[in-house]
């Protein structure tokens, strides 16, 4: 079962900046399959199959020949989980049905088979106590996700835009951990710096329209969160 975002970010919090950059190189290995796999992510929610179908094969072979390289016995902190070959292959045969998916072009059904490969490796490094950047993403990312599931009903509903406003101020804190954790290549980068100040600004149009008050604007506002999200997952997430 995922981690509760609160839960998630107060585990981030405690790790710090170390734990952040793990460094080992099984990690280094995961996190440099994970770049095809996100623009894979980003193209099923699209509605081009042939671009999904290019970028899910693209993603798979990554995955594979990373999977070669590391073998059934990794290095630490990995060498004392009696799981990591059987995560491995759980991700495979999510790349597999992702890919049949595509072939059949049901794009929606790849994506969320894809959704669960950035579950399963977050929870691989979960249990091995590492964190990574992409960790800080995936808790935006759930927040967000929530905040626009839970924000409309709110608005509906007595004082929904103070209780929306609510809501808002726990995306509004993991914005600022993105910043704070982000490690000093990307603190260097400037389009990472473009693209998260993109993330920041949509999080705070949404504070804005809520503290005038205004139901029209704020859903609006919530429509620009994914977007500019998106845009940041892909390149760096």
């Amino acid at each position: 079962m995922p981690m509760p975002t609160r839960a998630l970010a107060l585990a981030l919090a405690l790790f710090g900046a170390t734990a952040a950059h793990a460094g080992d190189a099984v990690t280094d290995a995961l996190q440099e399959a994970y770049a095809p796999y996100r623009v894979a992510l980003f193209r099923t929610s699209g509605k081009s199959q042939d671009e999904a179908q290019q970028a899910v094969a693209q993603a798979q072979m990554a995955w594979r020949s990373m999977a070669e390289r590391l073998g059934a016995k990794p290095a630490a902190p990995y060498d004392r989980d009696a799981e990591f070959a059987a995560r491995l292959a759980q991700v495979n045969a999510l790349y597999e049905r992702a890919a049949a998916a595509v072939r059949a072009n049901r794009l929606a059904e790849a994506h969320e088979e894809l959704e669960s490969v950035r579950e399963l490796l977050a929870d691989l490094r979960r249990r091995n106590g590492v964190v990574v950047f992409s960790d800080h993403m995936n808790a935006y990312h759930a927040e967000m996700e929530r905040l626009l599931v839970e924000a409309p009903k709110a608005l509906d509903g007595p004082s929904g835009t103070l209780l929306a406003m609510s809501q808002v101020g726990a995306l509004d804190y993991l914005a600022h951990q993105l910043r704070l954790q982000a490690p000093a290549p990307l603190q260097r980068n400037a389009e990472f710096e473009g693209l998260l100040k993109d993330v920041e600004a949509s999080v705070q149009t949404v504070k804005a329209a809520l503290l005038r008050q205004d139901a029209a604007a704020v859903r609006d506002a919530l429509g620009k969160l994914k977007p500019a999200y998106s845009r940041l997952f892909v390149r760096f997430g």
